[in-house]
């Protein structure tokens, strides 16, 4: 069965035609070959899956109304794989299709920040010791290079020989102008930040689409093992 509408959002029926607009752009479009066939369940899937996109995007619409936030539609976004796989499928085509889902993502995460005992347990946990790379001067010029990465009896030879000698081994004629130590530990902050934020937005948005949407038979969340394609098990 079709559903009429896309869901309800706060009991006020959405139409179903951005999805209609969505599948067909996406069935006319460069990827088209990688889509399941029409009418299968992998297709009605799909279908469902756009479906909780769009709604997503129409939830994040009504938000940045109601909070009176200026959403730039100007203001593309590419996310990374952990990023996308930290906020979901749904949420993160959401994320990168619509400028009011960015818009209310940066509301909602503002001033969420890791704590210094989440900062310090990272930085215990991922601790490296610095590397060591060193500049050479070469008969063509010079490089800087990791010392593993050289080929052994030269890496010996540099080692013994002293400051500022040529030195050559086979078809190899090097001297060793510096060692220098690149630290491997840069500040955490950033990148703890960021996924707290993720995770801050993920359950922010469960709660939101948990009170104002209300699905549809037909359009039901993919992954709802009441409806009859879901046939994953475990």
């Amino acid at each position: 069965m079709t559903a009429a509408v896309l869901g309800l959002l706060d009991g006020r029926p959405l139409p179903r035609t951005p999805l209609d607009r969505r599948l067909a752009a996406l069935r006319n479009g460069p990827r088209s070959t990688a889509l399941p066939r029409p009418g299968s369940p992998e297709d009605r899937q799909l279908t469902r899956w756009v479906a909780q996109v769009l709604l997503t995007e129409a939830l994040c619409e009504a938000v940045a109304a109601e909070r009176n936030l200026p959403v730039d539609a100007s203001d593309p976004a590419r996310l990374d794989q952990q990023a996308a796989v930290e906020l979901g499928s749904i949420t993160a085509a959401a994320y990168e299709g619509s400028a009011a889902v960015r818009t209310v993502y940066v509301a909602v995460t503002a001033g969420i920040e890791p704590s210094s005992a989440e900062i310090a347990h990272y930085r215990t946990l991922t601790a490296r010791r610095p590397a060591t790379r060193w500049h050479l001067a070469l008969s063509d010029g010079s490089v800087e290079a990791d010392p593993d990465t050289l080929p052994v009896a030269l890496v010996e030879a540099l080692r013994t020989a002293p400051p500022g000698e040529w030195v050559t081994v086979g078809p190899w004629k090097a001297m060793l102008l510096a060692t220098l130590t690149i630290p491997q530990n840069p500040d955490p902050t950033p990148a703890l930040r960021e996924a707290a934020r993720r995770a801050a937005f993920v359950r922010w948005l469960d709660r939101e689409r948990a009170q104002r949407l209300t699905l549809v038979e037909g359009l039901e969340h993919p992954g709802d093992a009441g409806q009859p394609d879901n046939h994953h098990r475990h």
